[in-house]
């Protein structure tokens, strides 16, 4: 699996190397040994300008995901999944209401984006939802044992 991660915000430090092994125990988890997958963190004003571009959404979001054509391949023949793009600042605010760690809500987003990446999508159907929300966090708890969002979270 080949995983891109850019860090395009500036305002709070990433560890790359612990965000890349978690993301690649979540893709494990997902079956997708051999994709690739781009993820570009930023902040509330490049995500805000992204969901007012694409989804026509003048507000900053916590994740939005953009697949990849069904058929594109990376270069050992595995899927080209997409791009999850995170806002870091959304991120930290929200870890908080969920009583998450900053690393963990992070993660969690990441594994709700790559989901809408495989096709899931929570805003079909009541039983779709339910669905993604049983799948994330089955993938979360493998990775974070024994943790689950609180408070407010749809995760």
């Amino acid at each position: 699996m080949e995983i891109l991660l850019r860090n395009a915000q500036r305002k709070f430090k990433i560890d790359r190397q612990q965000l890349v092994r978690h993301v690649e125990m979540a893709l494990t988890e997902m079956g997708q040994l051999d994709c690739e997958i781009s993820i570009l963190l930023v902040n509330d004003v490049k995500i805000r300008k992204l969901n007012k571009d694409y989804r026509n959404r003048d507000l900053a979001t916590d994740v939005l995901a953009f697949p990849q054509d069904i058929d594109a391949k990376n270069d050992n023949g595995g899927p080209l999944l997409g791009d999850v793009v995170v806002s870091i600042e959304t991120s930290r605010r929200q870890a908080k209401e969920h009583c998450l760690s900053e690393e963990e809500e992070l993660v969690l987003l990441i594994i709700h984006g790559t989901l809408h990446l495989l096709g899931y999508d929570h805003e079909r159907s009541g039983k779709e939802k339910q669905e993604m929300q049983n799948k994330t966090q089955k993938i979360f708890s493998r990775i974070f044992p024994g943790r689950r969002p609180s408070g407010d979270s749809d995760f």
